[in-house]
């Protein structure tokens, strides 16, 4: 029979030696690590404080007999109390007596490979994402989704597309316009801004706010935080750069871009102070902009504009002196509060029905579809006193929109913001510097119709004293030489000269002098549509009220003053005067450049605010309200060529035309352009038939 005793006896000693040997090559190994490491690392070591060796007698097999009540330890308890247990504690130092029945190395390994993982430089990640707060997460992490799959829904344009997916990522996808689900301040600025639209001639239904009050999970709230911001960049976009695009219009009018930038606009509005001051910023700076915003708030009756009210009586009506008439100016007590209704400022308690009096109810008359005679009857005096306040607002909005057309500097900064602005239909030019008119004078400008001067920006780069004009060959060879077979006397009675040039070609021109059609000085600033200001021999049309009689350049009444006075802003050193210029007069063409160009604004103004503060209202002679109202009142898809045809009588629509939604005049601006060589100056008994794939040019004198 076996002696099982002393095999147990056997085996108890051979535990001894097991553990005896772990022991000694634990020392041997952390002797190597403390000789390995530097002395500095060990200067540590010995300055932090560890815990003594428990006195304790050498294991004993009773320290290795199997425990019946030992557990497999927890994992969840072990990551625990991992914090607060040092790995260096658990490797070094032997069991205490308390502890002995418990198998302490096994405990410990785990716990110590539980809470390696923890300090790991793999979790940086989830460091970087604890700068959204925790109750914003769910939003920040719904919004990463968005923003990877959904983001055209809400954002269409791509511009805009990419620079709110950067502007999301940069901020961790936290939300902007909520904070733990409530409204930020930013977002109630914004919101605000969006409800207020109409303020500045916008529809605030375009820019649609979202309900967060009803937003009570992170799917409705990341859904109301991306909708916002697509409100926010449309609201941008349409303050600065229109409603519509100036192309939709008509082919006439060209005004260099200026788009937003999303992602600027991202930025500005949510760091913002006042963010909605920020957004409303980006509508035009411009003052007389600022005004038409300050009179839409009055006809709105949102104003403090004084309530003017005209008493019945007898018809005032003024006759001017005729041969063996004299004047007949008719007196009213009425007179003086006509004259404040309708802005006139010059002897303002006059109760004279004078000239000036009469052609401010005519002009009236006009804007209210009334028979413009002149004569101040009941039908016009109620007129005054009820006037169609839709119509008018509606004409305050469309010349708002076109102001957000226009650059927003439009002046030369080095030239203390110089400019020359054109209003063609109010027939007058002013030279404008440091925010005040320096002069200003009379124009003649396009005809209705075909013959319409051009809205544009460019910059007037010289002048020419003594212009020629030079006939291009296109008109040469495709207009003229066909009329001057049927009439050899053509050129003689047009004042042009007629030279071969050695090639063989043909070159016609008009010299220098009084009867030159541009008279003694052209205004040049190079643009696509070829027309510029010029003096004129018809003096006698700036007498007129209304002044649409050119073939679309501008004529301008005073061009010594006028020249003199760009000189004296662009060349003050040298001194020039009108009687310089006119001294200048003669028969050789005389070019004198601009050190600085001055910049041309060529604008449509058919509302303004004048000097006094009242709100003048003009004609729209060339239709350019009736098209844009149609747009901004969804009439994208009506034939726009019948809404200006309508309102402009001189118009002739070409033939088989058929022009629709955004591209009115864009198809065929070839005829838009208009006249031939000879019509544009004897005029033309019928409209000339459109030649199409070949675009005309302007380049004879209107």
């Amino acid at each position: 029979m076996r002696d099982y005793s002393t095999g147990r006896t056997g085996f108890d000693r051979v535990l001894i030696a097991v553990a005896a040997t772990f022991l000694a090559v634990s020392a041997t190994s952390a002797l190597a690590q403390d000789q390995a490491r530097s002395p500095a690392d060990l200067a540590i070591d010995a300055a932090i404080p560890r815990p003594e060796p428990a006195d304790v007698p050498p294991p004993t097999i009773n320290d290795f007999k199997p425990d019946a009540t030992a557990s497999v330890p927890d994992p969840a308890k072990a990551t625990e109390a991992a914090p607060e247990t040092k790995p260096a504690e658990t490797a070094a130092a032997p069991a205490s007596e308390d502890k002995k029945d418990e198998p302490s190395a096994t405990a410990s390994e785990p716990a110590a490979a539980t809470a390696t993982p923890a300090a790991e430089p793999a979790k940086e990640p989830v460091k970087a994402a604890s700068n959204v707060a925790p109750a914003d997460q769910p939003v920040a992490d719904r919004l990463r989704e968005l923003m990877g799959a959904k983001s055209s829904k809400y954002f269409d344009r791509k511009t805009e597309r990419v620079a709110a997916e950067k502007f999301y990522t940069a901020r961790e996808y936290a939300p902007v316009w909520t904070e733990a689900g409530a409204l930020t301040a930013p977002a109630k600025g914004v919101i605000a801004r969006l409800k207020d639209a109409a303020a500045d001639g916008l529809n605030a239904a375009d820019y649609p706010v979202p309900d967060f009050a009803a937003a009570t999970s992170p799917d409705a709230l990341a859904d109301a935080e991306l909708k916002l911001t697509a409100s926010m960049l449309d609201y941008a976009r349409h303050a600065q750069s229109g409603r519509m695009h100036w192309s939709q219009v008509s082919a006439d009018i060209l005004y260099p871009d200026h788009p937003i930038d999303p992602a600027e606009v991202l930025a500005n509005v949510s760091t913002a102070k006042d963010s909605s001051v920020a957004l409303q910023g980006y509508n035009p700076p411009h003052k007389l902009y600022k005004e038409l915003r300050a009179k839409l708030a009055e006809l709105r009756g949102e104003g403090d504009g004084p309530a003017i009210h005209i008493a019945e009586g007898p018809a005032l009506k003024y006759v001017p002196a005729r041969k063996k008439q004299p004047e007949i100016l008719m007196e009213d007590s009425r007179v003086p509060q006509l004259r404040a209704k309708l802005g006139i400022t010059e002897n303002a308690g006059d109760t004279h029905y004078d000239a000036r009096v009469m052609q401010a109810v005519r002009k009236f008359q006009e804007s209210v579809d009334l028979n413009p005679t002149g004569v101040l009857d009941d039908r016009t005096v109620k007129a005054i006193n009820s006037p169609k306040k839709d119509r008018t607002i509606d004409t305050v909005i469309v010349n708002m929109e076109r102001w957000r057309w226009l650059p927003r500097q439009l002046g030369a900064a080095s030239l203390g913001n110089a400019y020359v602005i054109l209003n063609i239909p109010d027939f007058t030019l002013k030279v404008m510097q440091n925010g005040a008119q320096v002069w200003t004078t009379r124009v003649v400008t396009g005809k209705p119709g075909n013959h319409a001067t051009p809205l544009l920006t460019e910059t007037m780069k010289f002048i020419t004293v003594n212009p020629t004009w030079n006939v291009p060959p296109s008109i040469i060879y495709n207009e003229y030489l066909p009329a001057l077979q049927q009439d050899p006397t053509v050129l003689s009675r047009m004042g042009l000269r007629l030279e071969r040039n050695r090639d063989g070609s043909i070159h016609i021109s008009q010299p220098p002098g009084e009867a030159n059609a541009l008279g003694r000085i052209r205004f040049n600033f190079p643009n696509k549509f070829l027309v510029y200001q010029h003096d004129t021999p018809d003096k006698h049309l700036f007498a007129k009220e209304e002044r649409a009689f050119s073939h679309g350049c501008m004529r301008v009444q005073n061009p010594d003053q006028y020249a003199a006075t760009l000189l004296g802003i662009t060349m003050p050193e040298k001194g020039y005067t009108p009687e310089k210029i006119r001294s200048m007069y003669g028969h050789s063409e005389i070019d004198i450049k601009f050190p600085t160009p001055i910049p041309v604004n060529i604008t449509y103004q058919t509302a303004f605010v004048d000097d006094a503060g009242k709100l003048q209202l003009r004609k729209d002679i060339y239709g350019r309200d009736a098209a844009m109202l149609s747009i901004l009142r969804g009439g994208k898809g009506r034939d726009l060529e019948n809404v200006v045809a309508r309102s402009q009588p001189g118009y002739s629509r070409p033939p088989g035309s058929s022009l629709r939604s955004n591209v009115a005049f864009n198809n065929n601006s070839e005829w838009n352009s208009g006249p031939s060589f000879l019509e544009r100056l004897f005029g033309p008994p019928v409209p000339p038939a459109p030649v199409r794939g070949q675009r005309s040019r302007r380049v004879v004198p209107r």
